[in-house]
């Protein structure tokens, strides 16, 4: 079935109202909940085929975090979607105002290759419950994922009313230009910006959750051992295929040193000497991804400190560290690898200022125990979201908003904000017919200009 014709037959389906009742957005999310829990085997060895994720990285960042986001919308649900009071104003004598949340319509959930699973169904559990009805578009780059998750979703839901599509750039730009009600797409900032520009055609609403480089900040107060800890961690996850995963280092040149020791201490204790022979190590995704990856570290091979190794036939890149500067290639653009350059600083407000040159980052870390120095970066510098003393974490509590600003994207989900972003919050007034104010109408008089004066002060 052609783009079009779907699209008219979902948006028939939503016309039934038959989306609307509570009763059935949780039937609709205990449904995905089953399947999930049907098909966990499936996904795990697809992704392992794919990604080359461990069974353990693959619940964890990918099944587990579904699960949980599905069992808290269920739990929270009956209380996101009640009418909320607004207070009217005197003026208006006798009236009550109040907001009520009501879904788009028929919204595309186009997904990237780097998190298939959990990236495309995340939204798509806001979608249902708000309201919507859905057409997905899982990555072709990972296609046995998108078999399986296009054989789930297919199989469980009535095809009017959540539906995914397979297909390569032709299919994705049929969806992107045909006339959705929402378009919630996750991926790159450039074929974000295309789009952005497709849906303004028909004036359609946007949530872009896109990259960019996200910093880590580390000064001399930093506890090294933890830090280096978790951002291996952080950059090691899905082979640095994260878009919240650490870019690049900038370290107080005082802690430079005992930093590096750590993160090389860390990568062994992880991975062992032989790292491309561990399955807790993940692939790049493509041919393509892993000849961008390999350019960047040939042209910075001279500053290596750590790692360097990489397999072509596997697209294994070992975990890299390297003494960067800001001419180095891999500070020219987000990484999306196992890459992490490491620049020094002297004075925060330097490396601040270094910072703001580049695009607002989806994320930015920082590990310190000062608690001015907190305060003064989160103060001073623009990301999407900030995690102090950790990395990527903050995109977990279903509590916080996640997404970017500027160039790292625009919206947010993730918890009530993915009931938000795909429902329409409408206003609503209702006034007495019992009680008019006479000088609001007209003949307009000047004793009548006096009285809306004072009222509207």
């Amino acid at each position: 079935m052609e783009v079009n014709q779907r699209l008219e037959q979902t948006n028939s389906f939503f016309s039934t109202q038959a989306t609307l009742p509570l009763s059935f957005r949780i039937e609709q999310l205990e449904k995905l909940k089953n399947v999930i829990l049907e098909k966990e085997l499936l996904l795990i060895k697809a992704l392992q085929k794919d990604l080359g994720k461990h069974p353990f990285e693959s619940y964890a960042s990918e099944i587990g975090f579904v699960l949980q986001s599905i069992r808290h919308t269920t739990k929270h649900l009956k209380r996101w979607m009640k009418p909320q009071k607004a207070k009217s104003t005197w003026s208006l004598f006798p009236s009550r105002g109040k907001t009520v949340y009501e879904p788009y319509g028929t919204v595309l959930i186009i997904g990237p290759f780097n998190y298939p699973f959990q990236l495309l169904i995340e939204p798509l559990i806001g979608a249902i419950a708000a309201g919507n009805c859905a057409i997905l578009k899982p990555s072709e780059l990972v296609p046995t994922v998108s078999a399986v998750v296009t054989d789930m979703i297919n199989n469980t839901f009535n095809p009017a009313y959540i539906s995914a599509i397979e297909g390569g750039i032709e299919t994705n730009q049929a969806l992107i230009h045909a006339d959705f009600d929402y378009i919630f797409f996750t991926g790159s900032t450039k074929v974000g910006k295309i789009v952005m520009e497709a849906a303004s055609q028909h004036l359609t609403p946007v949530t872009l959750e896109l990259g960019g480089k996200s910093p880590v900040i580390i000064d001399e107060t930093a506890n090294l051992n933890v830090a280096a800890k978790r951002i291996i961690w952080g950059k090691t996850l899905n082979a640095g295929q994260t878009c919240v995963a650490p870019d690049y280092i900038m370290v107080h040149e005082s802690v430079k040193e005992p930093l590096i020791v750590e993160m090389k201490k860390t990568l062994g204790n992880y991975f062992g000497e032989e790292i491309e022979d561990k399955e807790d190590f993940g692939r790049i995704v493509s041919d393509r991804h892993f000849q961008r990856l390999i350019a960047m570290l040939e042209a910075d091979r001279k500053t290596i400190l750590f790692g360097g190794k990489n397999n072509r036939d596997t697209r294994f890149i070992e975990p890299t560290l390297l003494d960067a500067t800001w001419d180095s290639a891999t500070m020219q653009e987000e990484i999306f690898g196992p890459l992490l350059p490491i620049l020094t600083y002297t004075k925060l407000e330097d490396a601040m200022e270094s910072i703001r040159k580049l695009e607002k980052p989806l994320a930015l870390y920082l590990f310190t125990n000062n608690k001015e120095t907190e305060a003064k970066v989160i103060r001073c510098l623009s990301s999407g979201g900030v995690c102090i003393n950790d990395v990527l974490t903050h995109i977990v509590p279903p509590s916080l908003p996640f997404g970017g600003v500027g160039a790292s994207g625009m919206g947010a989900y993730h918890g009530e904000y993915s009931f938000k972003t795909f429902s329409h919050q409408k206003s609503i007034l209702r006034k007495s017919t019992k009680v008019d104010l006479p000088f609001l109408f007209p003949p307009y008089t000047n004793k009548k200009e006096k009285i809306i004066r004072k009222v509207l002060k």
